[in-house]
């Protein structure tokens, strides 16, 4: 008798279970299926009703800019120009210099080190015959302040950590002579016309 008693009540307390999560399932509102709905996306449940969603790209917008003149115009230009024309040799730089960062961390042999320091130099001085010496004094100096926009350091500091301070001193030297300043550094806020032009370039996005 007393075992009946335990089954009858292990059965309710079974069904009352069953009841009550038969009760908790939410009662999702699906919509119907159309014939061209092949994609699969997810899905998110506000009151009971699965609302379909997907990520989309973060999408930036950018004010005109009102030229008070024409010449102010043609100048803008000229300026969008030669930043487009040297901010990839900035981000090869930073790329580079990052590389050698890196590789250079991994040993302290200071033999290696110079081997790595000497090839990277060597890839730098192969892109600057081939192409960066025919830049106008204009897109030098623009790159040079890239580079410290890129890379955190300017051109005199990378070259003095790379080379030592007399070479960084020579090349100083000569970069002057030629309307060059290895050392110039990049205001964002002074800068703020090349910084416009480096955010809509599309090289960030």
């Amino acid at each position: 008798m007393k075992f009946c008693r335990l089954f009858i009540l292990f059965i309710v307390i079974i069904e009352a279970v069953s009841v009550r999560a038969q009760t908790n399932l939410p009662a999702y509102k699906v919509a119907p299926m159309g014939k061209n709905d092949t994609i699969r996306v997810a899905v998110t449940n506000v009151d009971n009703e699965l609302i379909p969603w997907i990520p989309l790209h973060e999408v930036t917008i950018y004010g005109i800019r009102i030229f008070n003149s024409p010449e102010e115009r043609v100048a803008y230009s000229r300026l969008r120009y030669n930043v487009m024309k040297v901010i990839p040799y900035a981000l090869y730089a930073k790329n580079r210099y990052g590389q050698l960062e890196r590789d250079l961390a991994l040993t302290t042999d200071k033999r290696k080190q110079k081997l790595l320091v000497k090839a990277c130099d060597a890839e730098i001085k192969q892109m600057f015959n081939r192409e960066i010496k025919e830049l106008t004094i204009t897109q030098g100096q623009i790159l040079t302040k890239l580079i410290d926009r890129e890379v955190g350091r300017t051109t005199y500091d990378i070259v003095k950590e790379t080379k030592g301070g007399l070479t960084a001193f020579v090349y100083q030297s000569v970069a002057r002579v030629v309307g060059h300043n290895l050392k110039s550094t990049y205001d964002p806020q002074e800068d703020r016309d090349i910084e416009a032009i480096i955010v809509s370039s599309g090289y960030y996005q």
